[in-house]
């Protein structure tokens, strides 16, 4: 059972936040999955992680529902990690169940921590995986950088 982060997006982008997380992901060998809940965010996000980082990086990714799924080290979608992911990133109020959380290293919740809906939905999703015993970590960038500002330990 691995670690739930919080990431509460108050100067950055999604993009940018996976293209510093998912190569670190993935030198540890966890494929990643990105769960959205619009195609056409995810969309979005597909064409802007082919920009972050120029030409000086490269975030091997794939969407959902091509015939290299299974290969892909990084997937977006709506379903689930079919990839064999071992991190499971949510993006725009995606959830995950219990099993998942279980099953997953990391499971990241990116959400906009300047729009009032996702900061309460994400409060909401914060007891619930505390309530369910999963450890959690709670980051924020109001600072200008990604600092720790809440754990709670796996029961």
């Amino acid at each position: 059972m691995g670690t739930v982060m919080f990431y509460q997006l108050l100067r950055s982008a999604p993009q940018d936040t996976l293209a510093v997380n998912a190569p670190r992901a993935l030198g540890q060998g966890w494929r990643v999955m990105v769960r959205g809940t619009d195609p056409a965010a995810l969309d979005r996000l597909d064409a802007a992680l082919w920009l972050v980082g120029g030409d000086d990086s490269f975030l091997p990714h794939g969407r959902e529902g091509g015939p290299h799924d299974p290969e892909q080290p990084v997937l977006l979608g709506l379903g689930g990690p079919v990839n064999g992911a071992k991190v499971l990133a949510l993006v725009d109020g995606a959830a995950a169940s219990d099993a998942e959380i279980t099953a997953m290293e990391r499971v990241w919740v990116l959400f906009d921590g300047n729009d009032p809906d996702r900061l309460h939905a994400a409060r909401g999703q914060w007891k619930a995986v505390t309530g369910a015993g999963h450890a959690a970590q709670y980051w924020s960038e109001e600072s200008g950088r990604w600092e720790k500002k809440a754990e709670s330990a796996a029961r």
